[in-house]
Order: structure tokens, then C-alpha cells, then sequence
């Protein structure tokens, strides 16, 4: 497998700090690599700021700190009024450099004082500790955080905001909310998942000029998706070579969950999709949209027809948790079809695990993946990395978590982030849809990685193009169709 470009590649934080070794083992020192960081940094201030002209840095005692010394001093020479104020003494060599470099520029450097006030500034700079904290923030440094808050669309941070979790993308206890990021060598994963996008603002990568051999020799712990779409259809396609999606949900009242997975499967290329349901559902969803073969279904051998015709199964949208819930469940896993396992089908799964047949996609969101780990969504949302690993593992399959950042994982360990999304994809159906994109992804030939993590792409882009066109509150599962089945056909932005 080749190694992923810069832009797509994640790392911890503990492997961006071997990177860095790396680089002075091979004679790039670190005084060089601040100094570098120092330069991106001030040219995303000037380009994001333009006319900025005080710059007020808070520096903590290492080397993020000393970056931000050095943007000071450069920021200097530029003719910009820029000052520091310094949470204490350097802790290393190339810290104390930096802060003496400044000095000698004509930059005043402060120590902090029991007043946690800062001093009024175009843009503030985050270089505190970047991803270098392991711990919450307190005393002065947590003040000074807390300061920053009314300033926040004026503050850029250096590498990671101050508090927040390199790893996770989780605050400690607080967090710098920053407008801008300049992360330095490589992405740190956590700037892509959990709540990091309340805190990073816009990102931007700078890898400070080492050399790509150097960057390759280091692997990766995620990528970050890319944009993909399937190739265009042979002139003499027929429906049969598009697979036979069988959705398998609708309990009581709950219909519209097993609509939107089956129609989000047509939308997508399957060329036949059915749907096992209440027979109270059967005629609305006819109506609605009339290419879908619907069935009642109320027994496990009414179920066999259509289990045999399929191709892949879409289990789980509006399924329930009752017998009837249990007996399809039981049914579906039982006839080893190929298998998008979501929603209530992951809950029975969690009550009364098995083994599932392969291949499987399960598409939990937190909640749900706290059920099937036996944990809290406390616990996922510390390390969404790990859960998603852990799940993978559990049952050998490819597995989605969903939410801000949504990762798709592989039993093997492998890990792909989603970039895109918004918070108008936090509506009721928005899963459904992405179940039956996945199921019909599936169904068209893709591995199980390949349509999980195509399949997490488009869906997320479709909710973006649909954001762009009428804005993120009130956005419905719905309106992902139109923009899907353009990005599907190739189109580069619905």
C-alpha cells in the first residue's frame, strides 16, 4: 500500500514528536524547525488578517512557545507592533533561544502576573502549548484561556489550541478557541474528530519543508478521506449488474426510516431494491416512490423470498427492538448475506452478540457504539480512535462512527477520517441514508473498506452541497438525494 500524501495523513502526537527527532537526527535542527514554524504561521496571521497590526503572543515555556517567540520577532522586522507575554521561564535550549531572539528584535516580553487580563490586540497568538499538554490547563495559563474566549475570532493557534487534545480532539477541561490553526509537520488526527472543530477554526498544514522520504518513513496512524466516485457505467449496463438491495426495517411507526435507507440505495446506483416491512407500510411507501419492491412481512418465512433474491442486506432502519424486531434480525444474519448492520439491528446485536457474516458493515453512532463495548458514549467520545478500532476488531468487520469527523475502521486496524459534514446532519434519517448508500455501494461490487469509506464521503459532501444551497438548520435527510446522485455521476461540487 502507498503511502498517503502529507495532506491526507494523520498522526499522533507522540509520532509527529518522533518526526521531529527524526528531522534533527538527519541534521535539521531545531532552531531551524521553529524558525520555519515561525514563518508559516505569521504569513496565515498577515493572509488571514491583513490589516492586523498588533500582535500579542502567549507563549508557554516550550518549544510551541518558542515558536511563537520567533513569530513575534519576524512579525518585528515585518513592521508589525508585536509583544509577548510569557507564562514562565523557557524549559529548553531552543525555547530559551527563541525567547532571546525576540528580545534582541525589540520584542517586550512580559512574565504573567495574578492578572489574567490581556492586553487589547488585533490577533492573539495561541503558541501556550500546542499539542504539547497531556494534562487540563490551571492557574495562569487557564485564565489566560478563559480570556481568549470573547476574543476568539482574532486568535490563531500554533500546532493544536491550548487545551485541546492532539489524540482525541477532546478539550482538557478547557480549551483556546481559536479562528485559525497552523498545524506544524503533520496533521495531528484529533484536529479532524470529536469537538475539535469548535475549537481549531480554519487548518492549515505546514510541514516545514522536510523531506518526503523522511515523512514516508513514518507511518501514518489515520488518512484523511479523498474525494472518490465510481467510474462511469458500460453503455450496455442492464440492472442486474447493479446488485439487489434488500432493506429490512419499518416497524410501527416507523416507516420512514426504512423509505429513506431504500430510496438513498436507489438513489446510488443498486439496480433493484426491495423492502421487508409492517404491512401497514406497504402502500404509503409505494406511493411515495413506486420503483421500490415493498413487501409485508410479519413472519421469518415471509422473509425468505426476499432474503433469497438479495444481494445485500440494509438491516436495521426503523427495525425495532420487539419480537417482530428480533425475528428479522435472527432471519437476516442467519441467510449470510452480505450485511449493512444499523441503527436498532446494532442494539439487538449489543443485547445478544454473534457472529455476523461477512462481509459487514456496521454504522454506529456513539450511543450505539457505547452499547456494543458494554461502555458509556462518555467513554467513546475520550478516544473515538479506539472505539472505532475496538469495534473493528470485536466483529471482524468494517465498522462507521459516526459524528463530527466520522472514521471508518477495518479489523486489521486500518483508519480513514471523514472531512467533511456539518451540523445540519444532525437530523433524524440522515444514518437511514447513509445505510442505504453503503448497502448499494456494496451491492455495485465495492469491498467492504471501499464502499464504507466511499459511502461516509458522499454522504457527508452530499449534506455539505445541500448546506450551501439552503443553509444547515432545517436541513433534512431528504435533501441529500439530489446532490448524492451528482457527486455519484462524477460532478466535482453539488
Amino acid at each position: 500500500m502507498s503511502e498517503p500524501e502529507p495532506a491526507h495523513a494523520l498522526y499522533t502526537a507522540a509520532q509527529v514528536r518522533a518526526l521531529d527527532a527524526a528531522a534533527s537526527a538527519g541534521g535539521l535542527a531545531g532552531r531551524e524547525l521553529m524558525r520555519r514554524a515561525a514563518a508559516a504561521a505569521l504569513a496565515v496571521l498577515r493572509t488571514r488578517w491583513p490589516e492586523a497590526r498588533r500582535i500579542l503572543v502567549l507563549a508557554g515555556p516550550g518549544n510551541n512557545g518558542g515558536d511563537g517567540c520567533l513569530l513575534a520577532a519576524q512579525a518585528r522586522a515585518a513592521g508589525l507592533e508585536a509583544r509577548v507575554l510569557a507564562l514562565t521561564a523557557p524549559s529548553g535550549a531552543d525555547a530559551a533561544a527563541a525567547r532571546e531572539t525576540a528580545r534582541a528584535a525589540g520584542v517586550p516580553i512580559a512574565a504573567a502576573d495574578a492578572d489574567p487580563a490581556l492586553p487589547d490586540a488585533d490577533v492573539y497568538v495561541d503558541a501556550l502549548y500546542g499539542s504539547g499538554l497531556n494534562r487540563a490547563p490551571a492557574g495562569v495559563a487557564a485564565a489566560w484561556i478563559a480570556a481568549l474566549q470573547p476574543h476568539a475570532a482574532r486568535v490563531l493557534a500554533l500546532d493544536v489550541p491550548s487545551g485541546l487534545d492532539a489524540d482525541t480532539g477532546m478539550p482538557r477541561g478547557m480549551a483556546v478557541r481559536a479562528a485559525a490553526t497552523v498545524c506544524f509537520v503533520g496533521w495531528k488526527r484529533g484536529l479532524y474528530t470529536g469537538r475539535a472543530a469548535e475549537y481549531a477554526g480554519a487548518c492549515t498544514l505546514a510541514t516545514l519543508d522536510l523531506p518526503r522520504a523522511l515523512l514516508a518513513s513514518h507511518r501514518p496512524d489515520a488518512t484523511l478521506l479523498g474525494v472518490a466516485a465510481l467510474p462511469p457505467r458500460a453503455r450496455a449496463a442492464h440492472k442486474g449488474a447493479f446488485g439487489h438491495v434488500l432493506v429490512i426495517g419499518g416497524d410501527h411507526g416507523m416507516g420512514g426510516a426504512a423509505r429513506l435507507a431504500a430510496e438513498a440505495a436507489l438513489r446510488s446506483g443498486a439496480g433493484l431494491v426491495s423492502v421487508a416491512t409492517r404491512a401497514a407500510h406497504v402502500p404509503a411507501l409505494l406511493a411515495a416512490r413506486p420503483e421500490l419492491m415493498v413487501h409485508a412481512v410479519e413472519t421469518a418465512v415471509a422473509l425468505e423470498p426476499s432474503l433469497a433474491r438479495a444481494s445485500v442486506l440494509a438491516l436495521g432502519p426503523g427495525l425495532g427492538q420487539g419480537g417482530w424486531s428480533e425475528m428479522l434480525f435472527a432471519a437476516a444474519l442467519a441467510s449470510d448475506r452480505p450485511v449493512v448492520v444499523d441503527a436498532d439491528a446494532l442494539n439487538l446485536l449489543a443485547r445478544a452478540p454473534r457472529a455476523l457474516p461477512m462481509p459487514a458493515v456496521l454504522t454506529p453512532h456513539p450511543g450505539e457504539a457505547a452499547r456494543l463495548l458494554g461502555t458509556d458514549v462518555v467513554a467513546v467520545m475520550a478516544d473515538r480512535y479506539g472505539a472505532v478500532r475496538a469495534l473493528a476488531a470485536r466483529h471482524g468487520a468494517v465498522v462507521v462512527l459516526k459524528g463530527a469527523g466520522s472514521l471508518v475502521a477495518d479489523p486489521r486496524g486500518r483508519v480513514a477520517v471523514c472531512p467533511w459534514g456539518n451540523p445540519g446532519m444532525a437530523a433524524g434519517g440522515m444514518g437511514d441514508v447513509l445505510t442505504g448508500l453503503i448497502a448499494a455501494l456494496l451491492a455495485q461490487g465495492l469491498a467492504p473498506w471501499d464502499a464504507a469509506a466511499m459511502g461516509v464521503g458522499l454522504h457527508a459532501r452530499a449534506g455539505d452541497a445541500a448546506a450551501r444551497a439552503g443553509g444547515e438548520r432545517g436541513l433534512c435527510a431528504a435533501d441529500l438525494f439530489a446532490p448524492l446522485r451528482a457527486l455519484l455521476n462524477g460532478a466535482a461540487d453539488a
